[in-house]
């Protein structure tokens, strides 16, 4: 059987991270109690230093299961209007999350960069059961359409100043 991923290069990187950048959403698996799977649909943008995060309630169910296994995957990229949905690239990022409490110094710098890109976001993001998720990137696994699968390390999806 011949191995479907290809050595990862420059075009994997650049659209690997042009994914992460113009997502507005993620598709979050998480494990919930018990080891069942959990996916969900939150807001997703990048931090000050270009790391994925998550706006999420202290209410809902996956950032209870958060709190109990950090263990998640966050998937981006959405099919375009027209053709076959498998044929457009998607990323998913494996990883552990790490969370920054409503109050703290570095949820006001992590707001003021969200809000840039999730403006209606404002209604919420002051509340005190919100906080971000930060994903400590394990491994990542680039979808980037028919025959063009990539495994990216952390260092393949830094932002370079």
């Amino acid at each position: 059987m011949t191995n479907p991923i290809r050595p990862t290069d420059d075009e994997a990187r650049a659209l690997a991270r042009d994914l992460m950048q113009a997502a507005r959403f993620t598709a979050l698996g998480v494990v919930l109690d018990g080891g069942m799977p959990l996916v969900t649909r939150t807001g997703f943008g990048l931090g000050p230093q270009g790391q994925p995060l998550c706006l999420v309630s202290s209410l809902a169910m996956h950032a209870q299961a958060l709190r109990a296994n950090p263990a998640c995957s966050m998937m981006v990229g959405e099919p375009g209007q027209k053709g076959d949905p498998l044929t457009h690239p998607r990323l998913s990022l494996i990883g552990r999350v790490s969370f920054v409490e409503h109050g703290s110094p570095e949820y006001a710098e992590m707001a003021a960069q969200y809000l840039r890109s999730h403006p209606k976001a404002k209604l919420y993001i002051g509340f005190a059961d919100f906080s971000f998720v930060c994903l400590q990137v394990e491994t990542a696994h680039l979808n980037g359409g028919f025959g063009k699968a990539f495994q990216l390390g952390p260092q393949d999806l830094q932002f370079t100043a």
